[in-house]
Order: C-alpha cells, then structure tokens, then sequence
C-alpha cells in the first residue's frame, strides 16, 4: 500500500500543485479546505488525520498587511489551527509537514540564513507563524517544518501575475530593489514536500526555496519579459519610497544545508524555475 496523505488547505495555491503532483504520482490523496473543516476549532479537527501517513499543512492566513490590524485572526489560522492540525496527525501516527516562511526572520541578515538561526519576526504575521512552527514542534515529535519564501504559483494571485497586470494597464510600474530573497514556484515546493517525505528525512526545520536569488525589481523585470514586454517599463524604487502596513524582510535569502544534510537536492536556481514556469502562471 501507497503513502495515504492528507492536504489541508488543499485549494490554496501550493495545496492545488501538491494535490495534482501526488494525483499524477498514484498517491492516495485526501483534499480539506476551509469549507470541510475549520482549523481553528480543535473539536472539528480531531479525527481528521486518521488513516492517513503523512498530514500537509498548507491552511495559511497570509494577508500580511492586513494582519497587521487583526493579529487575532491570523494567530487563529496559523498558531492554533497548526497546533490543532499537529495534534491530529500525532494522534494518527502520521508524520506532519508544516509550511512555514521567511518572516519568523527579521531580514537584517547579509548571508543566508541558516535553519536554526535565531527566529525574530518583525510584522504580525511573521509573529503569528513563528508561533505556528513553535507548535507544531511541540505537538507532534514526527514534523518536517518547511520554510519558503516569495511564492508564486498557477493557481491565485501572485506576484509576477500582478505586475503583468499592472504594466499591461499603466505602461510603467516601479518596484523596489533593495529586498532580497528567492522567488519560488509552488509546484517545486510541492515536488520538494514530496522528495522529503520518501527520503524519510529527519524531523526538523528545512528551507524549501529556489537557490540563488534577486530583489522583486529582479522579478518583475524577468516576469515582464516572460510576458513579452519590455523590461526597462519596470523601474527600481525603494522601501521607503513604498511603504506597507507590516514591515518587509530586507533579506529573505534562506540556506538548504539541512536538505543536503537529509541528502535531498534542493530546488534550482529561481531563474531557470521561472523560465520553466512563466507560461503556465501568466496563462
């Protein structure tokens, strides 16, 4: 018999990739969202795992501005719902993969950061997920916490969908440049969880985000061109020129020793990523 898994937040972005990697895969797939359970209330998640092998959270609140204003409702989805959904999968004897990001870190970083390198979150959100990884590590003993960063994927709205868009209706758009990171594709992400979870990889924090990196002005211009527009349509600005609600990491850029520790090869560089990936996100 197969490896019977369970995805929560199986319509978000990434859970739609993973759910239709392990579909192609012949893996026994059982797919929750907000409408067949609510996280947040640990009586409706208790049972939810059982029969299962491997549990993957992906339920996220991920407004980060808006976090900013309601860190209830985010701490509600990322802290207790993780917690609740660790303690199910504990209780099923199903190992938990837990999605995490880059904002438990404060971005004051000039070199990658490493998995246990200190976590010091500067938004709501950030907090609210720092305390999600905290949880799952205390609930459930057989977790994999995956960090990523800089998502993008075919299924919701993203970053280089947006700035297509946007260029498409203005002619010219600014974005800065002076906040590093690696923008990663969802279906990489997926296939990483995947490789993870056959290679039996020790429980622990991993860094799941393409190699390499660049600044969302870096990005956008590769999008934009992707899209076949022109590039210099795209100008460098700074932070403080756009400034948002919740304060953004300067330095997303996250290490993979651990995953060559685990002797699984980390995602490729985020520009090859993006060339393989540009035609069905901007479909």
């Amino acid at each position: 018999m197969g490896v019977r898994w369970l995805v929560v937040g199986a319509n978000g972005m990434l859970g739609q990739d993973l759910c239709s990697l392990l579909a192609e895969r012949g893996q026994d797939v059982t797919r929750l969202d907000r409408v067949h359970v609510d996280i947040t209330d640990a009586g409706a998640t208790d049972g939810i795992a059982a029969g299962h092998d491997v549990v993957v959270n992906c339920a996220a609140y991920t407004a980060v501005d808006a976090a900013e204003s309601d860190e209830a409702t985010a701490f509600a989805v990322n802290a207790v719902g993780a917690a609740n959904v660790a303690r199910a999968a504990r209780e099923a004897g199903a190992r938990v993969v837990h999605i995490s990001t880059d904002y438990v870190f404060d971005g004051g970083a000039s070199t990658p950061y490493v998995e246990d390198a200190p976590v010091a979150p500067r938004s709501a959100y950030g907090r609210t997920k720092c305390a999600g990884e905290w949880a799952v590590r205390s609930a459930a003993p057989d977790h994999l916490v995956v960090r990523t960063a800089w998502l993008y994927g075919a299924h919701g709205p993203c970053f280089p969908k947006t700035i297509v868009r946007v260029l498409r209706e203005r002619g010219s758009i600014d974005v800065v440049d002076d906040q590093l990171g690696q923008p990663t594709w969802t279906v990489d992400l997926a296939d990483l969880v995947v490789r993870l979870v056959d290679a039996q990889a020790p429980a622990g924090t991993y860094h799941g985000t393409a190699s390499g990196q660049t600044s969302w002005h870096g990005f956008a211009a590769a999008a934009v061109a992707s899209a076949g527009l022109d590039a210099s349509a795209v100008a460098p600005t700074t932070s403080e020129a756009f400034v948002r609600p919740a304060p953004r990491p300067a330095y997303s850029v996250l290490g993979h020793d651990a995953l060559h520790e685990a002797g699984v090869a980390p995602i490729g560089d985020w520009s090859a990523r993006w060339d393989a990936a540009a035609a069905g996100v901007l479909a």
